[in-house]
């Protein structure tokens, strides 16, 4: 589950990272208000405005802007909210904007100069252990980073058994080429982030860029937060800051219904019971000549209603050119999926593309027989080779 930048900084802040200060505002006179009370707070004279949508890239396309006065605020706040956000992160359609984050300017002149770094924490899966991947190349694209310039990206892994040492939140400020002040801010920063890290069940927390002052300061500038949704049970308070409107309403829709969906690219719809068994299903499909269209995943008990649920949610994909239903019958019986798959058809009326439907395990016979005899343009088929191929003649 993903986060606004706003929520993943009050969350930082209650592990003692220090963050930049912001308030978030729905509309144009909110930003204001919030501007107004960040000055008396923070002695901020100017204030950044940043679009809240789940992608990066907000500020090459718009969606980050500086407010020197409170009528810029006003009028890059009307400009920004509703606004159809582009970013190298979105479709070409954009993501839609609800708020704006009203933050402090940070940038300020001092003694010495401002320095921007990379800093994120995720699991190493070749290792199976956390790990903090930084840089000085802060502000950039870190696949950028990686691509030109490999030797400025560092990592440091951290042993599950102990968790994060002192030495290592050195080493980092260390490599980082920080000194005095600096130095002690930055390793209290990285000690404090990841134990947020661990503390949330996050599986992602990149900030970029984690600002060093001119003051000698280290704060969060950004804040990336992506949480773990097997963990979500033990954080109901986190679990109520999801915000549906940044997610596919397809997605939301099948995830209400206990279906495991992944929307793909492709013209051939697949319902399948077990993600070995959908994993096996796509393979076939590409082995014979189509693209899957999704992943669906409609678990155990594959009775009427969820085959119904996953037939309406596949049929709104107009790419679909037909449908592959790919089911073993060993905890649910064929014959009811059978009779689920019928009762779907019937009660959605018109579909416009062919189904193929494959029974495998305990009473297949009886469930192909009742497909065949239903007068619906339905194909049934019992090996797996027999529907690919009927799809292949399906979709030409």
């Amino acid at each position: 589950m993903n986060l606004h930048e706003y929520q993943g900084k009050e969350i930082l802040a209650s592990y003692g990272v220090t963050v930049q200060r912001g308030i978030v505002a729905s509309t144009p006179d909110e930003a204001v208000a919030a501007a107004k009370k960040l000055s008396e707070e923070t002695g901020t004279g100017w204030w950044v405005l940043k679009a809240q949508i789940h992608a990066g890239g907000r500020g090459k396309g718009g969606g980050v802007k500086l407010a020197k006065s409170l009528d810029d605020v006003k009028n890059i706040a009307s400009d920004i909210i509703g606004m159809q956000l582009v970013t190298p992160q979105t479709s070409s359609e954009g993501k839609k904007v609800h708020q704006v984050l009203v933050a402090e300017d940070v940038y300020y002149p001092g003694e010495s100069e401002t320095s921007e770094i990379y800093m994120s924490v995720l699991l190493n899966r070749n290792t199976g252990r956390n790990m903090i991947m930084y840089s000085t190349e802060g502000g950039m694209d870190i696949e950028e980073v990686a691509d030109k310039t490999p030797h400025l990206i560092f990592t440091e892994e951290i042993d599950p058994k102990v968790g994060l040492q002192g030495f290592q939140a050195r080493k980092i400020a260390f490599n980082l080429g920080l000194s005095g002040k600096a130095f002690k801010e930055m390793t209290k920063f990285v000690m404090s982030l990841y134990k947020a890290y661990d503390g949330i069940d996050a599986s992602l927390f990149e900030i970029n860029p984690v600002l060093k002052t001119s003051d000698d300061k280290i704060l969060a500038v950004d804040a990336k937060v992506t949480l773990d949704d097997n963990g979500l049970f033990r954080h109901a308070d986190y679990a109520a800051l999801r915000d549906k409107r940044e997610e596919d309403p397809i997605d939301v829709e099948a995830g209400e219904a206990g279906l495991n969906f992944v929307n793909l690219d492709g013209n051939v719809g697949c319902m399948v019971n077990g993600a070995g068994l959908a994993m096996a299903t796509m393979d076939i499909i590409k082995m014979a000549g189509g693209n899957p269209a999704n992943f669906l995943d409609v678990g155990g008990t594959a009775d009427a209603a969820r085959v119904e649920k996953a037939f309406r949610i596949i049929l709104q994909d107009e790419k679909v050119e037909a449908i592959l239903v790919n089911i073993f019958g060993g905890i649910v019986r064929c014959d009811r999926v059978a009779q689920g798959v019928i009762d779907a058809y019937q009660n959605i009326g018109d579909i416009n593309v062919p189904i193929i439907v494959r029974l495998q395990g305990t009473n297949a016979e009886e469930a192909k027989k009742m497909i065949d005899e239903s007068g619906l343009e339905v194909h049934s088929a019992i090996v797996l080779k027999e529907a690919a191929d009927k799809v292949k003649e399906l979709i030409g």
